[in-house]
């Protein structure tokens, strides 16, 4: 197949796992029959774009282009696009393809593409070659069936981290089915954990959030949390052993997790989303001894994703941000790792122009 042509499109890309994020100029494909131009109005900042920016994950090609949060309108499609026209507000998550015949694929989870997922940056992009470019960036081509419909009653730079905070944490509670009459922890009020704190008041849960910081407490109140945790605190930990159905678990950085198994009903689950570099000990009786299960879960798929979206259109949730211009982004890196942001730094890629 040869390589269809292509144009430039101005971005921010790091060459180097020491080296600040800087201005570049990348390449992007025309649109084929089944492709959707866009243009990048938003791109929210997730933990995730620093571990792949400084190659923390350990499969970073370099230039790097983070960004997996995307929302802007659409410029162009393909003669074979049905979905979308001209015009549309439109979203881009982690996903910008899959093999779509594998049987995950065929059921709608293609985060779990047996075949591999084509990620929004750091996968190999199988039309242009090389790795694949995400958000920081003025514009974007991807397949129609990897697209999202935004809805249009919500903010939309507030609701672009939607794309990953908020499918990431969605994505477990429907999985195991979080309700009403059921008591629900959240470990952590970071961009994940605030909003897992959301989506589970919006289920009808009892929230407990799990934090080391007291000073969190009001603002996880206001977040959905019926009740707050100081989870270094062992007597606040103890009062509350056996008491959950279910904790979803939203640290990146080191901890213990078997601090929160024990919180655990029989047959409870914990969950975690967060990524932490290095590995967790688990102890292996306070799982045993009830039944207690712990799993991982990985973001959403399409349809699941769409669902999440139109969820929060219908209940009007978004993500609480702070904008700031694409020249601040390794400030706001810096400020990511020291939790200094409520709750997610968002890019006005206006500023890239």
């Amino acid at each position: 197949m040869s390589k269809p042509t292509c144009y430039s499109t101005k971005a921010f890309s790091t060459t180097a796992p020491t080296a600040r994020l800087s201005p570049a100029t990348i390449e992007r494909r025309q649109p084929g029959a089944r492709d959707v131009q866009i243009k990048i109005t938003y791109c929210g900042v997730c933990h995730s774009d620093l571990h792949f920016a400084r190659n923390e994950w350990g499969f970073t090609t370099y230039p790097a282009v983070p960004g997996h949060e995307i929302v802007g309108q659409v410029t162009a499609v393909g003669s074979g696009v049905k979905k979308f026209k001209v015009g549309d507000t439109v979203g881009v998550g982690c996903l910008v393809d899959s093999c779509r015949t594998c049987p995950s694929c065929r059921q709608g989870l293609e985060q779990f593409c047996e075949n591999g997922m084509v990620m929004t940056y750091g996968s190999t992009d199988p039309i242009l070659g090389g790795g694949t470019l995400g958000g920081y960036s003025q514009s974007i081509v991807v397949t129609e069936d990897f697209v999202l419909r935004m809805p249009a009653n919500l903010n939309l730079a507030a609701a672009a981290p939607l794309l990953c905070a908020g499918i990431t944490t969605y994505s477990p509670l429907r999985h195991w089915k979080v309700g009403p009459g059921q008591n629900v922890g959240v470990v952590g009020l970071g961009g994940l954990g605030h909003m897992a704190l959301k989506f589970a008041h919006a289920f009808g849960a009892k929230v407990t959030l799990f934090t080391t910081s007291p000073g969190k407490s009001a603002d996880a109140r206001r977040l959905g949390a019926d009740d707050v945790v100081i989870s270094r605190d062992e007597k606040q930990m103890a009062a509350h052993a056996g008491r959950f159905d279910f904790i979803l678990d939203c640290v990146s950085a080191q901890h213990d997790l078997n601090a929160f198994f024990n919180l655990l009903k029989r047959d409870g689950h914990l969950v975690l989303v967060g990524a932490p570099e290095k590995p967790l000990p688990v102890q292996a009786f306070p799982l045993i001894m009830r039944r207690r299960s712990f799993s991982g879960s990985l973001i959403g798929g399409l349809p699941e994703t769409q669902e999440m979206l139109d969820f929060c259109g219908a209940h009007n949730i978004t993500c609480d941000i702070e904008m700031i211009r694409m020249d601040q982004i390794n400030e706001a890196y810096e400020r990511m790792l020291k939790s200094d942001v409520k709750y997610r730094f968002v890019i006005d890629m206006a500023s890239l122009a």
